[in-house]
């Protein structure tokens, strides 16, 4: 398979990249960052990009069998403030919006679009159980994702199969989440965070991969998917897992008040959570390699 992917220096970018190499597939990555390509394996090729053009790199639309978006400025890398928000929404849906305008002028079309997005879609969803039907949240991280998905919409009525994957959080150690919240229990400081009653939907980097790999190859799929593992945890729960895991006490509650004056608004992330199902892939027969949270730390942290 020829895949471009946007975005393709990023954590499951880089993920991405070296495991469709590694089953023989050629790739493009288009990406606004310089390139070392001596830190990937295999044949590649890339292109730079301004991030919110196809100026420059719509010509290699032409010679994939799919695209996988996922472009977008770091959630967790500043204060959102109101130049940061602009930051993070115009990151996204003018990357959606160029690869929609290099798929339209091009004459042969890639018969496959995978969209990233989040399940903060989805919102402060409290004990509620959400599937790919749920509806969406109103606060600015829902309707960031929102616009995100809609941003490169316009491909499916030029006869492209649409995938949008809400992932969750995503357990790696080179990057993303995971390394913050292993610091507090690498320093016998680990616990819950706010009330830790809020859910966490999570999922291993491999299973990331694989079922990005598995809608790929998968013709019948189309629509939202959920990314995550199927047995989602409360921030409690998490704590006390990752505790046993790292053999550390998770006995330090991190209050919301001073997760609210560190990271102001973007404090929602840690303290308001999503009780997410992978419903829509297990109806595509999609089976994860780790559906419990106590084997996928174990298998990253070692």
């Amino acid at each position: 398979m020829r895949v471009l992917i946007t975005g393709g220096t990023g954590v499951i970018g880089r993920r991405l990249v070296n495991h469709l190499i590694r089953h023989g597939d050629v790739v493009t990555v288009v990406s606004r960052q310089r390139f070392r390509p001596a830190t990937l394996p295999g044949k590649i090729y890339f292109a730079r990009w301004d991030g919110k053009t196809a100026e420059g790199w719509c010509q290699y639309i032409e010679k994939v069998d799919a695209v996988v978006n996922l472009a977008g400025a770091g959630l967790a890398d500043a204060r959102w403030s109101d130049e940061r928000k602009k930051v993070l929404t115009d990151s996204r849906v003018n990357a959606g919006k160029a690869v929609a305008e290099a798929i339209e002028v091009a004459k042969n079309k890639p018969k496959t679009l995978i969209q990233v997005s989040a399940v903060g879609y989805y919102g402060a969803q409290k004990d509620d159980i959400i599937t790919e039907s749920s509806n969406a949240g109103g606060d600015f991280l829902a309707t960031l994702c929102q616009q995100w998905e809609a941003s490169s919409q316009a491909v499916e009525d030029m006869g492209v199969r649409r995938v949008i994957i809400r992932t969750g959080v995503v357990f790696d150690m080179k990057g993303g989440a995971l390394p913050r919240m292993v610091l507090p229990f690498r320093l016998f400081a680990g616990g819950p965070v706010g009330s830790g009653r809020q859910w966490l939907s999570w999922i291993h980097y491999r299973d990331a991969v694989n079922a990005i790999r598995f809608l790929l190859d998968n013709e019948s799929a189309t629509g939202s998917v959920n990314l995550s593992a199927p047995n989602p945890l409360t921030n409690r729960d998490f704590a006390r897992t990752l505790g046993k895991v790292m053999k550390r006490p998770a006995l330090m509650p991190v209050p919301s008040f001073v997760l609210k004056i560190f990271f102001g608004e973007m404090s929602t992330v840690l303290l308001d959570g999503q009780r997410v199902m992978p419903e829509r892939l297990g109806e595509l027969g999609y089976q994860f390699e780790f559906p419990e949270a106590k084997e996928a730390l174990a298998d990253i942290l070692g």
